[in-house]
């Protein structure tokens, strides 16, 4: 059985209305995904996301 992980950017506080959601293989590709949504769709610097909003965001990855 394979797992895949997936973020859905309205479960983010702020992005409620945001319809943007990611699913991959593997965290990893998760969060290349959500860094690339974050630029395009909301014009955000993920080079520059703290510790703290990185663990925060982290916490929205779930296994699907």
């Amino acid at each position: 059985m394979s797992t895949a992980f997936s973020y859905a950017c309205k479960d983010c506080e702020g992005m409620e209305t945001c319809p943007g959601k990611v699913v991959a293989t593997t965290k990893d590709e998760v969060w290349k995904l959500m860094e690339l949504h974050a630029v395009v769709a909301h014009g955000e610097k993920p080079n520059s996301w703290d510790a703290e909003t990185r663990n925060y965001l982290g916490t929205l990855i779930k296994s699907v």
